[in-house]
């Protein structure tokens, strides 16, 4: 009955969250030690100058830009599927897996927010790109798609960890409830004295619809604002009207890739069977096939744009990614984006979980080898034949994009044992409207 799975749902997600067991602290110590290991070469680099890595000319951007355009589509599937969801009234399909998708977000943004400061190389001049007044009477440039980065991202990681908090208070406050000392004293104040009244879910009901609200145009035009940074240059490959939409479609793919990936060894580890179920991982799938079919889509247009433009420098960027030096990273993506979730037309594909888990890795490798070939074959291969170059990263930069992956996961890993990782009160409502989950 409804009554006896709200019982249910919160001793087992509240149980989630209890003695963290020696696997759990072994993989909090090895990511942790791979983002030490990537701060480590950060100061490096910065100690040693941007030598020690493969910047060069022509190809001044890199892993570095690859890693920050990556992990900010990886943020894009968590206000998609929390907030766009919510205000379809898809509660049944987002309960379950919306919180670990809304802090995904949230630690994504922030990974990818150190990148911009380590592609500048001299960090602690990050400043300059803040619109403050100064001593100096120096002033941003406003019309550099660059700068447009700053706001894009400040506002879009403000908004995430708002959004994310707000819909935290009611479980806070459940979670207080059955918890003791320091957990107590700190969950008591975060729920800022929410004790379920009617007035005021009245007034958090009205709060978080005007949030999910405001936070939708964000999944449009964030990741808009980051395709700008290659649309707005006339390099051959990048100068077209079809990035902003191409790269929206791909971070929504990338993002929910991830979301199976995170939620598959959580489900599993935390025993959270019951309120997981196959049926949520089939809707997730067909997300992923959707987004995966716009993105095979965008890629026959830039071809056809490319061919059919009578614009040389155009038609040569895009047949050297088939024939040139990038031409097996150029085949990779189309294989992990294009053809291997074509199996997902197949009901019996979509729900089996361990096969979403390897496709989902699959899919990210895809989606930064999509990153990687846009910004490295362009740039190695613009208008004059003698500037032509070649890319290829150094061992420093590999360290720093492992670093990246430990900082993320050692975050999520962190929240899972700190914080619900499903949305007890939603979980409740769901069941209340449409009946317990079936397994």
């Amino acid at each position: 009955t409804p009554r006896d799975y709200h019982e249910s749902a919160e001793r087992d997600i509240l149980a989630a969250m209890k003695n963290p067991s020696k696997l759990f602290w072994l993989a909090v110590t090895f990511t942790a030690s791979c983002f030490a290991l990537g701060l480590a070469l950060w100061t490096y680099q910065m100690l040693k100058g941007m030598g020690v890595s493969g910047l060069n000319s022509p190809v001044g951007w890199g892993v570095y830009i690859t890693n920050f355009v990556f992990w900010v589509g990886i943020a894009h599937s968590g206000t998609l599927i929390s907030a766009v969801l919510y205000l379809f009234r898809a509660k049944s399909f987002r309960s379950s897996f919306n919180r670990a998708a809304e802090a995904m977000t949230v630690f994504a943004v922030m990974t990818a927010g150190l990148f911009p400061l380590i592609h500048l190389g001299r960090a602690w001049f990050f400043f300059w790109l803040l619109p403050y007044p100064n001593e100096r009477l120096l002033w941003v440039n406003f019309r550099s798609p660059l700068e447009w980065d700053v706001f894009a991202i400040s506002t879009y990681l403000t908004v995430s960890v708002v959004f994310f908090y707000v819909g935290l208070i009611p479980d806070l406050a459940i979670a207080k409830r059955v918890t003791t000392g320091v957990r107590k004293w700190a969950y008591g104040i975060f729920s800022l004295g929410f004790t379920g009244t009617l007035n005021q879910w009245r007034h958090y009901d009205k709060y978080y619809m005007f949030l999910a609200a405001f936070a939708t145009p964000l999944v449009v035009s964030v990741h808009s604002v980051v395709s700008w940074d290659f649309a707005m240059a006339i390099v051959p490959g990048w100068h077209t009207t079809i990035f902003a939409p191409y790269f929206v479609a791909g971070a929504i793919f990338s993002g929910t890739a991830m979301v199976i990936t995170l939620v598959v060894p959580m489900r599993r580890f935390l025993k959270l069977h019951r309120h997981i179920t196959v049926d949520h991982f089939d809707n997730l799938a067909k997300i992923m096939l959707f987004t995966s079919m716009i993105v095979t889509y965008s890629y026959f247009v830039e071809f056809g744009l490319s061919i059919y433009s009578n614009n040389v420098y155009e038609a040569g960027a895009f047949i050297n990614r088939a024939v040139g030096d990038y031409r097996f990273h150029y085949y990779g993506m189309v294989a992990c984006n294009s053809a291997i979730p074509l199996l997902l037309f197949v009901r019996k594909w979509r729900r089996n979980i361990n096969f979403l888990f390897v496709m989902s890795f699959f899919v990210n490798i895809g989606m930064w080898l999509e990153r990687f070939v846009i910004i490295s074959s362009s740039l190695a291969h613009e208008f004059l034949p003698y500037a032509w170059g070649f890319y290829k990263p150094t061992w420093v930069e590999a360290g720093i994009t492992l670093g990246s992956f430990g900082f993320f996961f050692t975050f999520f890993l962190l929240f899972t044992k700190f914080l619900p990782v499903i949305a007890i009160t939603e979980l409740k409502e769901t069941a209340d409207e449409h009946g317990p989950p079936r397994i």
